[in-house]
């Protein structure tokens, strides 16, 4: 008797507006399609309750490895959306109010029969800078405050400071400091919007000149052995592709192991299947847990197939939820 395909469910940003030969959602989606599962395409306005039942209109995806037309989507149609085997999580941030709303209908999905990936509530609690205070052992000095008189003295105590608001990606709205920079005051105004928003405070790690910003990825817990050093532009400090730098893959450090054999079962006992953690010299400066990134770098220059991993782990969960 033939097995049902997994039926998976994609929450995304317009498929239409990707890179397909850098997305990580459409590397995760080519694997998903390679093993015969049904994908199921959704936008955040394609999802609502009714009668307390997580609801969806999701359009039929096929999805093919090309750069140009490398998407189809069928007739869209109402579905319950614990029908579904699997539902992944991908929506950009910001994480903002309607992100969390749509954490909630995925929350409901999840207790009426799907598996979600990461799972929402977690999503919600592991905010990906202030997670890291869980972690001291492996951040730099690091100040969570509204207050421009805290920013201020964490400044003086410090060569450089990176300035960046809890919400944002990309490098959006990051600042680094010097310690006798005149327009300190303004820039805490900025990003605090006159100390009425949480900002996050860190001591600037120079080693991002040489070595770049890590993204280092974490399949259930497990770290991938290559990650992506991004090398910042010339005239830039930020680390992010999304500002411009470069990138090359690299071995994980013994130190890089060591950081992720301090989060790992951590991540596991949070649904966290798929993270991305950045790391700067000897310390992580975030965790991303929304719609990490980097799958399709390190598959092409290391031959690797992160995207295989992921659905690996996921029909483990499927499997272990079966049995239960």
């Amino acid at each position: 008797m033939n097995k049902k395909p997994v039926r998976l469910g994609v929450v995304m940003d317009p498929i239409a507006d990707i890179k397909p030969y850098k997305d990580s959602t459409f590397a995760m989606l080519l694997a998903a399609s390679a093993r015969g599962w049904t994908l199921h395409y959704m936008q955040q306005n394609d999802l609502w309750v009714e009668n307390s039942r997580a609801m969806a209109r999701a359009s039929p995806l096929d999805v093919r490895d090309q750069t140009t037309d490398w998407f189809s989507l069928g007739e869209g149609e109402e579905m319950e959306m614990g029908d579904l085997d699997v539902i992944l999580m991908r929506k950009d941030p910001p994480f903002d109010m309607e992100y969390i709303y749509t954490s909630y209908i995925l929350e409901l999905a999840q207790d009426q029969g799907a598996l979600v990936v990461n799972d929402p509530a977690s999503l919600r609690d592991a905010n990906e800078k202030v997670y890291m205070s869980w972690f001291p052992q492996c951040s730099p000095e690091t100040l969570i405050t509204r207050s421009i008189a805290r920013i201020r003295e964490f400044s003086k105590a410090h060569d450089k400071i990176v300035l960046k608001p809890l919400d944002g990606m990309g490098g959006r709205s990051v600042f680094i400091v010097a310690r006798d920079d005149p327009n300190t005051s303004v820039i805490a105004e900025t990003v605090t919007d006159f100390g009425q928003r949480f900002t996050m405070a860190q001591q600037f790690l120079p080693e991002i000149d040489e070595t770049g910003d890590k993204r280092i990825l974490l399949i259930d817990g497990e770290p991938v052995p290559y990650a992506l050093a991004r090398i910042p532009a010339e005239g830039e400090a930020r680390g992010n592709l999304a500002a411009g730098a470069n990138s090359h893959g690299v071995p994980l450090s013994e130190r890089d192991y060591w950081i992720c054999s301090q989060l790992g079962q951590a991540l596991k006992e949070k649904g966290l299947l798929f993270v991305g953690l950045d790391v700067i010299g000897e310390y992580m400066t975030e965790i991303n847990v929304t719609s990490p990134t980097c799958i399709r770098e390190l598959d092409t220059e290391f031959g690797l197939d992160i995207g295989g991993l992921i659905m690996d782990a996921i029909q483990s969960r499927l499997k272990e939820e079966t049995e239960d």
